[in-house]
Order: C-alpha cells, then structure tokens, then sequence
C-alpha cells in the first residue's frame, strides 16, 4: 500500500501536491478542521500544511503512529507543538530554508502595501459612504505619501519589498532589523524606538518567536508619533494588541491595516475584531498576505518535494 500524504489548504496546492508526487504516493485533501485533520494524520506518512488553520497538538502526532515529516508552504509553523514531534525526531521544514524561492514571491509585500495605501486614503470609510448613497470628498482627505517617512520593523524579504514600493511613492524610509548585515540602498539603520517615534507609517515584518513576541510593547506604541497609521502582517502576537486598540481609541495611532490577529482563526470575540465592525479606522483581512493561486503553486510543489525525499529514504 503506497504511503499518505495528507494536505490541508486551497485546492490549487493540492493539484501541485499531486503533480509532484505522480504515482509514488497516495494523497488526500483534508478541510481545515481539527478532527477531520486528526484522523488524516493517523494514517499519514506525510502532512503538508498551506493552512495553518488548524492547530497540530502533541494529542494529534501521539495518534499518528506513521507520520515522518511535516512540511509547511509556509514561513511561519507556531501553530505546530513540537514536544511529540521533538520525541519522535519528526521534522517540520517550512519556506524559511528557501529565500531564493520566497525572493520572489511577493503578494505578502503587495498586501502590506495596499493596507497602507487603504488607511492613508481612508477607504473603507469612502466605499462605505459612496455605498450608501454618499459623494461628500471633504469627510476622506487622503494622506499624500511622498514626504513621509515609513518605519520598518524587519526588512527582510517583505520589508525590502516595501522598502521599494515607499522609495517609488518618494517616502523616506527607516528600518530595524539586527539580521540584516545590510539594508537597501537609501534605508536609514535606525533603532526600534527611534524609529517608532519618527514614522509616519510603521509596517511589522518580522517572524514570531521569542525575541519578537510582543516586541511592540505598549510603551512603544504610546510613543508612536501622534497620527501614525500601523501596519501588521507578519503575526498578531508581535504587537501589544491591547495597546494597540488603545492608540486607536484614544487617536495616537490615526489607523492600522492588519492581516493577522492572536489567536486565529477564532477571532469572532477578539477586541481588534469587534472594534473593527463599527469604526472604520481599522482594516482586517483574514491572513491571505501570501494567498495568490500562482504563489500557492510553486510554494507547494516545493513543500512536497521535501516530503519525497523524507519517504524516498530507506
């Protein structure tokens, strides 16, 4: 009987998985539910995840006697416990070991972008108002970008990405991030709490672990330059959400664009999320930063090669 590869996410990864594996496994498509991934793992040699929806438990990898790999097409993995896995010596790869494949990828950059175009032009509110049968330009003066100053926490990957498209608007742009041993050209090196004070608009790109959980902290952000608009969509818990919809509230922070939240996808009671049903200064998108059929295509048929070369293994 031909080994499983169980995978969980959009239907075009799934047509990638299959043609990369022909016939040397058997795969199965999984929906994005606890128990329906729970038993797909059970009877799995192989789980490709491009969901993260579901959250893998030391309970579910106990039950799993045949798993070997767990390969992520994506960057991040901190929906995975690892203490079963770390027992059994499972690996979990994600796109992190692939910069030059991930170079290019760039829809996350193009989402980060376009939430900060959507609140310096307030146009949540404006689709609302015209919607609604109203043409009144004067309740939406737009934020012109040129002469401001965008502040990067991480510039890496995305970050250099929006380096450039802040460069192209004729912004000045400063970065943190002590990884890179050097930032693009025209990039001011500025440390983060200089850099919260001076930004016009301050984009998150950075990944979650335990140097960046909560690295804005509310004392950062109750520095933020008064008017600042936030951008998020690198992990929820990387920012003080509470101190976050605090600066909302209180009118330090103008606007924030987020694409991610702590604690999704259970979001229906989380503050950010209900503050943002009735007040237009602040953007949620459902974490498809990444989320591009063309993007999701290439990043899977790469996650399942490394699933092949585990069970191609003796």
């Amino acid at each position: 009987m031909p080994q499983l590869i169980a995978y969980v996410g959009a239907k075009e990864g799934y047509e990638a998985l299959v043609a990369e594996a022909g016939s040397s496994v058997a795969t199965v498509h999984v929906d994005a539910e606890p128990l329906a991934v729970a038993q797909a793992l059970s009877r799995a040699a192989g789980f490709l995840d491009a969901s993260m929806k579901v959250r893998i438990t030391d309970a579910m990898v106990d039950q799993a006697p045949g798993l070997r790999i767990i390969s992520c097409a994506t960057t991040g993995s901190d929906h995975i416990e690892r203490g079963a896995l770390d027992r059994r010596g499972i690996a979990v790869r994600t796109l992190k070991e692939d910069p030059a494949l991930l170079q290019d990828l760039t829809p996350a950059a193009e989402l980060s972008w376009a939430l900060l175009m959507a609140c310096a032009r307030r146009l949540k509110g404006a689709f609302r108002h015209v919607d609604q049968g109203g043409w009144v330009r004067e309740e939406f003066p737009g934020i012109m970008l040129k002469g401001r100053t965008l502040g990067l926490v991480g510039c890496g990957r995305i970050g250099g990405w929006m380096a450039r498209y802040a460069q192209a608007f004729g912004m000045r742009v400063l970065a943190c991030d002590p990884y890179q041993a050097k930032l693009p050209d025209g990039v001011l090196d500025t440390p983060l709490a200089s850099l919260v004070e001076q930004a016009d608009f301050l984009s998150i790109h950075v990944h979650l672990g335990d140097e960046t959980r909560g690295l804005l902290s509310a004392d950062l952000l109750r520095r933020c330059k008064p008017g600042a608009i936030l951008i998020n969509t690198s992990r929820g818990a990387v920012v003080d959400e509470g101190a976050l919809l605090e600066g909302l509230l209180n009118g330090r922070i103008a606007a924030a664009g987020v694409d991610v939240l702590d604690g999704e996808p259970d979001i229906a009671d989380h503050p950010l999320a209900v503050y943002a049903r009735t007040h237009e200064n602040l953007l949620i998108t459902p974490h498809c930063g990444g989320f591009s059929p063309d993007a999701v295509r290439l990043v899977c048929r790469q996650a399942a090669r490394k699933i092949l070369a585990e069970l191609e293994k003796a």
